[in-house]
């Protein structure tokens, strides 16, 4: 297959949506490739590149940008030596990337949200016929057993918690990625805490002047309310690996991969 029938067959899948303005673009390389394997992971790094090359795949599908920016423009950096070396890493091994990350989005199930709930199992927990539909009621835990669970299932040696430990888990959010800042509208976490009665809400990513401090403070007012940051890429990272499940049997035989981007961070 092609990389642009590849393209097709998840687009047509999902709906036959087609946004007119996407960041969902070919980023390097032919949609007349053919294509030889496909990798699925969060964000195609040089790592993931050369783990590509190494295992005889050809197609990226990456959710996040290539290009360090949200659109992946790539004016600015044209000069650049990390962007030459980058791009000329592609090149030369005939590396096609297309990211994949409205459409995923804006599935009849969220992608991303399906591949994190297969990952830790909260499938059954989803709390029924709530306008917000990521909310869940589980078997009552502590915030420090809820951050160990976490710990385990995605593999992350550190956790950042706000609140304490000690804090009772029950009705639980979860908001991947980018989410958790409110996707345009700031306050929306914090009405979301409220209105379902939330005691702890996961995120991807935070700002330090909205849902964290809010926390803080109704921790501090002797409230039963905490917050778990997964950080962006391990939180929205099982989403590409389920999509290596699902994509499969849809590309004729094409070996597919899923390579894991992994957080970013070292922590000393």
């Amino acid at each position: 297959m092609k990389v642009k029938q590849i393209i097709d067959e998840i687009i047509n899948k999902f709906g036959g949506v087609k946004f007119e303005h996407t960041c969902d673009q070919l980023m390097s390389g032919s949609f007349d490739t053919e294509v030889t394997g496909v990798v699925t992971t969060f964000m195609a790094t040089v790592d993931v590149i050369k783990q590509t090359i190494n295992c005889g795949a050809n197609f990226i599908i990456t959710h996040e940008p290539t290009y360090y920016t949200g659109l992946d423009k790539t004016e600015w950096i044209e000069n650049d030596p990390v962007y030459i070396e980058k791009k000329k890493l592609l090149d030369d091994n005939g590396i096609a990337i297309w990211r994949f990350h409205d459409h995923m989005h804006a599935a009849p199930t969220d992608l991303i949200y399906d591949g994190l709930l297969k990952e830790i199992g909260f499938e059954d927990y989803l709390i029924k016929g709530l306008q917000f539909p990521h909310c869940y009621e589980i078997p009552e835990t502590s915030l420090k057993e809820l951050s160990d669970f976490f710990k385990e299932k995605l593999e992350m040696d550190v956790i950042q918690i706000v609140g304490s430990p000690n804090t009772k888990c029950r009705r639980v959010g979860i908001l991947v990625g980018g989410g958790s800042l409110g996707l345009g509208v700031e306050e929306m976490p914090m009405k979301l805490m409220k209105e379902q009665n939330l005691d702890v809400m996961v995120c991807g990513d935070i700002t330090e002047w909205t849902l964290c401090p809010y926390i803080r403070d109704a921790s501090a007012l002797g409230m039963n309310k905490a917050m778990l940051v997964l950080g962006h890429e391990r939180s929205e990272e099982a989403g590409m690996k389920y999509m290596a499940e699902w994509l499969t049997p849809m590309v004729d035989g094409t070996p597919v991969h899923f390579i894991d981007a992994k957080e970013p961070f070292i922590y000393l």
